[in-house]
């Protein structure tokens, strides 16, 4: 029996999804988790995609956004546009 290396992104097929997975990242607030799940949504919604988008090529993108990478905020933020998503502060008392 052959058996093939598990990818999340090839299970990333919808919005709400896409979201779920990036705010559990984001709840852990571990940097590396949150730039992989970044990077796997990137890869699941078509890397030449967000490189056009983005204005970064494919290579610079797959680079900051590998596991161990510490991508600049603005290469952050740039991909969190084009996978539409966006950062947002709430506040709630204590």
């Amino acid at each position: 029996m052959e058996t093939s290396r598990f990818d999340v992104a090839d299970y990333l097929d919808n919005d709400e999804l896409i979201a779920e997975y990036l705010n559990s990242a984001l709840e852990d607030g571990d940097e590396a988790a949150i730039i992989t799940a970044i990077g796997n949504i990137a890869k699941a919604m078509g890397m030449s995609k967000i490189a056009e988008q983005t204005g970064l090529s494919r290579p610079s993108l797959y680079k900051a956004l590998s596991e161990g990478a510490k991508p600049q905020f603005a290469t952050v933020l740039k991909v969190l546009r084009a996978i539409g998503g966006n950062l947002q502060i709430n506040t709630n008392p204590a």
